[in-house]
């Protein structure tokens, strides 16, 4: 049996990973199967390839390119050769787009062909990027001022001669920016960080097969889902997206044990029509991110599987996991010796029970979170020592956490203060509501007023009259949402997150439906 050796940066895992596991796979992915060995030399032909084209320790990458291989073997290969990578979001347009891919300082750029386009309209130079690697999708040659990505892949297989440097920057995920242009979240070398994320995989089964269909440039899809797959020598099976009508087929396809469910996956999924073969998956586990407690133990029932819950973020620190061993609902507590507290807008620690900011303290020498080129936001999010999460949480007697929102999407109307999460739970049990979101918006008396925006049901009405007097008999009286609007999609980000930012800024409009005019004899009772 081969000795474990001390594991001390990320390529470590890879190498490791290579020699033990050798021929058994770990990607798969469509038709075709990757090895540990092989996705070990792909690394490094990835980073040996970039050296070629004249990047020097230092220089950066971005990755704008949907779920494949290739996006993986850029990604941990790069910084085997002293590179940093930086994944972008594929929706990004315009000065979004422009924004990151110029703000991060890349000097190169790995793009799939059919989103170039929306790089090319950005003109050139763009940022400081060099030179441009076309992924080729359809089959068209790139355009006469690109490469094509496989110049990277013909490169030698062995390993890069580059020692690896305590604090250099491995790669750079950008937040999704929704106040705001994105902040780009460094990760640099850190000794240990290998150890970290091979102690972390200790919950899968040396028979495991992971499952994700999540974006790769999502940290739970790509500092999760890989990293632990990676870190446990399992497979992994990656989509290309999140399809409800095909989500179990592709399950069962590569036979799947575990997956990842961001909150708004499990509400989508349960609204699918039941099949009498639901349960016939070979999923033992859903590591979910904000399941409604609700659905928690339906969804466990209807599909023959056990949810963990966990919470966590790009930017965060002090995540935490409900392995079973918490109530329903519950995210659990955090780990030992994590030191943690829930405070008001002043800082004060609230009493059991309260809602209050998550906020951990940050033990001497470890890093904390860096904002690229951003030292101001660096120093908000860590003050006096604490790491504040912008989340919102509550705690029982037995310390047990439950989120509750996010701050920027917590709202104040009549002096209380309003979840949208608890809010969207109530009306999704509406049978004629497939989802919605609930978001603020101004009052005439200086705070807000709740709206909704709701999808119907494919085949039915909305009775909005009746989804009040639903929510009225379901939530507190000051929660009871103002204003409808009926739309046939609610706007949401590649990972699932609903784009509240834009329904703010389009607010209350002709169109909207408005209780107070319409039911203006409705008592709500307090």
């Amino acid at each position: 049996m081969t000795e474990e050796p001390t594991l001390t940066y990320f390529p470590d895992i890879i190498e490791y990973q290579a020699r033990t596991c050798s021929d058994k796979p770990f990607i798969l992915f469509e038709d075709r199967v990757i090895t540990f060995a092989e996705f070990d030399k792909m690394t490094c032909r990835a980073a040996n390839g970039l050296r070629a084209q004249g990047a020097q320790p230092g220089d950066g990458i971005a990755i704008l390119m949907g779920n494949c291989p290739e996006f993986l073997f850029i990604f941990h290969g790069m910084p085997r050769a002293g590179f940093y990578t930086v994944p972008v979001n594929a929706s990004l347009k315009g000065d979004g787009l422009r924004y990151v891919l110029s703000h991060s300082d890349v000097k190169y750029f790995a793009v799939d062909d059919v989103l170039y386009p929306e790089a090319e309209k950005l003109g050139r130079p763009l940022g400081a990027i060099e030179k441009v690697f076309i992924r080729t999708t359809t089959g068209v040659a790139p355009p006469e001022e690109t490469e094509d990505l496989s110049v990277l892949f013909d490169a030698p297989a062995d390993k890069p001669e580059h020692e690896m440097k305590i604090g250099a920057i491995s790669y750079m995920l950008y937040t999704s920016g929704t106040t705001g242009f994105p902040k780009g979240v460094v990760f640099r070398n850190y000794p240990g960080v290998a150890q970290y994320f091979k102690t972390m995989s200790a919950w899968v089964n040396p028979d495991d097969i992971l499952y994700t269909c999540l974006p790769l440039f999502h940290g739970n899809a790509l500092q999760l889902t890989t990293s632990w797959a990676l870190c446990a020598g399992v497979p992994m099976a990656l989509d290309k997206r999140f399809s409800a009508s095909r989500f179990w087929d592709s399950i069962r396809h590569y036979r799947c044990t575990e997956f990842n469910g961001l909150g708004a996956m499990i509400p989508i999924l349960m609204k699918q029509p039941e099949k009498p073969d639901d349960a016939d998956n070979p999923v033992r586990l859903v590591m979910s991110a904000a399941c409604p407690a609700n659905l928690w133990e339906a969804f466990e029932k209807r599909f023959g599987v056990k949810i963990w819950e966990g919470y966590g973020a790009v930017d965060g620190a002090g995540g935490m996991t409900n392995l079973g061993n918490a109530p329903v609902g519950s995210v659990g507590k955090p780990a030992a010796g994590i030191e943690w507290k829930l405070v008001d807008d002043e800082g004060n620690e609230v009493p059991q029970g309260q809602v209050g900011e998550f906020i951990t303290l940050v033990p001497e020498g470890r890093p904390r979170t860096e904002y690229y080129k951003d030292p101001k936001a660096s120093a908000e999010k860590v003050r006096g020592g604490w790491h504040h999460s912008g989340d919102l949480f509550y705690a029982d007697e037995e310390d047990n956490l439950y989120f509750v929102d996010r701050k920027s999407d917590f709202m104040r109307r009549r002096g209380e203060n309003i979840s949208s999460f608890e809010v969207e739970n109530v009306v999704e049990k509406h049978p004629a509501v497939a989802e919605c979101a609930a978001f603020g918006v101004p009052s005439e008396l200086g705070e807000d007023e709740v709206m909704l925006w709701v999808r119907v049901k494919p085949g039915m009405e909305l009775d909005r009259k009746d989804l009040i007097r639903h929510c009225a008999e379901n939530m507190a009286y000051f929660m009871v949402p103002r204003y409808i609007d009926a739309v046939e999609d609610i706007p949401r980000t590649e990972t699932m997150r609903v784009k509240k930012g834009d329904m703010k800024k389009r607010g209350v409009t002709e169109r909207t439906w408005d209780r107070e005019k319409e039911m203006p004899d409705l008592k709500l009772k307090k």
